[in-house]
């Protein structure tokens, strides 16, 4: 699915994406902004949450340099309703994801692109 990633730049399934993404298991929604652009809130996923079936995992990508904040209240939100939050730099991210995906785990990725 993702097929490579670098600073500012994302290639899923051949199309390349250069605003953040949030990658479902049967679309991309691009152009993802959030409230504030380096700190995540609940209300940034409500698309995320919103879906007929919630991922296990959501993995979020903090930025090339991990620059973009996860709250503890937010990890503590999500787990309460069952999704697991893996945050790292979106290079390992993307890694991450994949590996998820491959094995079987419903899987979401919440994608910073740069910073």
């Amino acid at each position: 699915m993702i097929d490579s990633y670098d600073f500012g730049a994302i290639v899923i399934n051949g199309k390349k994406y250069t605003t953040d993404v949030i990658i479902f298991p049967d679309r991309v929604r691009d152009r993802w902004w959030r409230k504030e652009g380096h700190r995540l809130h609940l209300e940034d996923l409500r698309e995320v949450l919103d879906a007929k079936i919630p991922p296990e995992v959501l993995v979020i990508g903090t930025g090339y340099s991990g620059v973009m904040q996860v709250p503890n209240e937010l990890v503590k939100e999500l787990s309460s309703r069952k999704v697991q939050v893996m945050s790292q730099p979106t290079k390992q991210a993307c890694q991450t994801f994949e590996e998820l995906l491959k094995s079987g785990v419903r899987v979401v990725g919440a994608l910073h692109l740069t910073c």
